[in-house]
């Protein structure tokens, strides 16, 4: 599935969402996953294997900048259940509306082209290798950071990041791993580009992490880092069991806290150790420094699964 930021949804997207604890799943309205101790019951009967996997429960969310709504943002994002799951955020450069081209079309097309290619032989749950081939199938003039994890059905999360976009595990409550922003210099990220001098899928910065059930994943685009510090993220989610309505709770409080001209954000916070501030007769008048373009976040909770041949399922259950 891919979303973007079209006029349809301006300002929250609607989620999927999977059960945190599987003792029946239906398939196609067809089939239905007994229970394991039921299936382990027919096991003498039947030899059918059954193998426990890892997968991910996703709710997501998008507020565009109040400025950019009427063209419906920049950013887009794709989420599929291939494997255990994989989901993508690109969040357009907006530099290039000086020069007449809306910005939201390239990173559309990249994520539009990488959802397609997800269940490509070649790719192999590896999010380097999607990154190549959308990028190469992207004709759109523009550029865009971009991030893509790929989780195989053993729990192995699989990272490829290029500028910006961020990604944070959660395990009981801290933070356990973090993506690193790739920037030229402050505030100006690597990015996949229509033109050859922007970066390439050799330039994404590679990672995997090895997940347990009960983990959280938190991926975005810089208008949720720019403004919300990684231990508000953590107390964030904790307080929402439900992954739509944390990955709501998280936009919110980026958007909130862009407008908040007492609130000291990351993203001014790390201006001021390179030397930027705004003067002070705009903070007289109620301006901030604020690095917020707009918000797009995908929250996600691995769960563990029981799966068998669905066709030989079907003859277990008998229907």
């Amino acid at each position: 599935m891919v979303v973007s930021s079209s006029s349809a949804f301006r300002s929250s997207l609607s989620s999927f969402l999977l059960p945190t604890k599987v003792t029946k799943l239906s398939l196609g309205n067809r089939i239905t996953l007994l229970p394991l101790s039921n299936v382990a019951a027919l096991s003498s009967q039947v030899t059918y294997p059954i193998k426990s996997e890892m997968s991910l429960c996703v709710g997501t969310h998008l507020i565009p900048h109040p400025n950019k709504i009427e063209r419906g943002g920049e950013d887009a994002f794709f989420i599929s259940s291939h494997g255990g799951g994989a989901i993508a955020v690109a969040d357009g450069v907006s530099g290039w509306a000086e020069r007449d081209v809306d910005p939201a079309l390239f990173s559309r097309e990249l994520m539009a082209h990488a959802s397609s290619m997800v269940y490509d032989t070649e790719v192999n749950y590896d999010p380097q290798v999607l990154l190549k081939k959308a990028h190469a199938a992207t004709s759109s003039m523009g550029s865009a950071t971009v991030i893509v994890a790929m989780m195989e059905g053993n729990g192995t999360l699989k990272i490829a990041n290029v500028g910006d976009c961020g990604l944070r595990v959660i395990r009981k409550g801290q933070i356990m791993f973090s993506t690193c922003t790739q920037e030229h210099y402050f505030d100006c990220p690597y990015q996949l580009s229509s033109e050859t001098s922007g970066q390439t899928y050799l330039d994404a910065m590679v990672s995997s992490v090895k997940l347990e059930e009960g983990d959280i994943v938190v991926m975005g685009s810089d208008g949720l880092f720019d403004n919300v510090y990684d231990r508000e993220i953590a107390s964030t989610v904790a307080s929402n069991s439900d992954v739509a309505e944390a990955a709501k709770a998280l936009a919110r409080l980026a958007r909130d806290h862009s407008m908040d001209i007492s609130f000291d954000s990351p993203y001014s916070s790390e201006a001021r150790t390179k030397g930027i501030d705004v003067p002070d007769w705009k903070k007289l008048l109620g301006m901030k420094l604020t690095g917020i373009d707009y918000i797009s976040l995908v929250k996600s909770i691995l769960i563990d699964t029981f799966l068998c041949d669905a066709y030989r399922l079907t003859e277990i259950c008998g229907h």
